[in-house]
């Protein structure tokens, strides 16, 4: 069975989570990081020595990185469904993937943890209010993509909707003023549907 460590409020566990519901892959969730603690112990950084979440065995095959991870199982076990066989179409859809860490990570990491994660006397406003501005500017680029087709994927959801849509959830959610971008809230609606979105990403922020 696909083992998947790391713990549920995690936005780069949700992407692993995500996927392997849509896929109806069977697995288990094993707790860690944050005060579950194990990806220090010797045994963790066996496989993982970064000692990050998330982290999956598979069949004995041990594979970290949110977005490989995805990738990977969608090319295991998504042949009839998410994959996709064109390599031109795959890559436009998996740009978004990779698009998500590079850009939208890092200033939505100081609108999060100043929102959510930090006690009020503790929060750096200055650095939310800087996160929000880049946020917005990021989200702009993606809200123009849909603004000509239903999913970042494509014609279709897909992998390339995954990252993203992990960070829309805190995004949409969160007590924050944001500007309107109608084809994102769409796509992000569109998503709110799914069952396997619901179960894994749609969790309590805290």
């Amino acid at each position: 069975m696909l083992k998947i460590w790391g713990r549920g409020n995690s936005t780069n566990v949700k992407k692993a989570l995500w996927v392997a519901e849509e896929l109806s892959i069977p697995y288990e969730n094993i707790p860690a990081g944050g005060a579950h603690g194990i990806v220090t112990d010797p045994e963790y950084r066996a496989i993982n020595p970064n000692s990050r979440v998330p982290t999956i065995e598979d069949d004995g095959f041990a594979l970290w990185e949110s977005n490989t991870i995805v990738r990977y199982l969608v090319a295991k076990y998504g042949k009839t469904s998410l994959y996709v066989e064109d390599a031109a179409v795959r890559a436009s859809a998996e740009k978004w993937m990779d698009w998500t860490t590079s850009s939208i990570a890092g200033p939505f990491r100081d609108v999060f943890w100043n929102t959510v994660r930090l006690a009020p006397d503790q929060q750096d406003h200055a650095a939310k209010a800087k996160g929000i501005e880049a946020c917005t500017e990021m989200f702009a680029i993606a809200d123009a993509a849909l603004a000509s087709q239903p999913y970042l994927s494509g014609a279709d959801f897909g992998a390339g909707d995954i990252p993203l849509g992990c960070f829309a959830y805190a995004w949409f959610e969160m007590p924050i003023k944001r500007p309107d971008q109608p084809h994102l809230l769409a796509w992000y609606e569109r998503l709110k549907t799914r069952p396997a979105y619901q179960k894994t990403v749609m969790t309590p922020l805290t």
